[in-house]
């Protein structure tokens, strides 16, 4: 399962992400987004765990957590495609 986590501190490194969710189970992988310019966090990730159980179990013990100060926010990832559609013209109407 693929899990979101928001509001991060931007201290936060992968590193510290790992070691949050590797008590809960297997990982496959940390992701923290960062800006392509500068290299800084944008105050969220992704981690990818194997098995579903223990990702829920991940996700209920995480969320609202305190990490440096902040409550993060760790939830199921959005699968790409499920997101509204938004149409590319979005100021335009029908002319009939």
């Amino acid at each position: 399962m693929n899990i979101y986590v928001g509001q991060l501190p931007y201290s936060v490194t992968e590193d510290d992400l790992r070691a949050m969710f590797t008590e809960f189970g297997e990982l496959e992988s940390v992701k923290i987004i960062t800006d392509k310019y500068t290299g800084q966090s944008k105050g969220f990730g992704f981690v990818e765990m194997p098995s579903n159980s223990e990702a829920d179990r991940a996700i209920k013990a995480l969320n609202g957590k305190s990490v440096n100060g902040r409550n993060i926010k760790v939830n199921p990832a959005d699968p790409g495609g499920k997101r509204s559609k938004r149409s590319k013209r979005p100021f335009s109407r029908d002319r009939y």
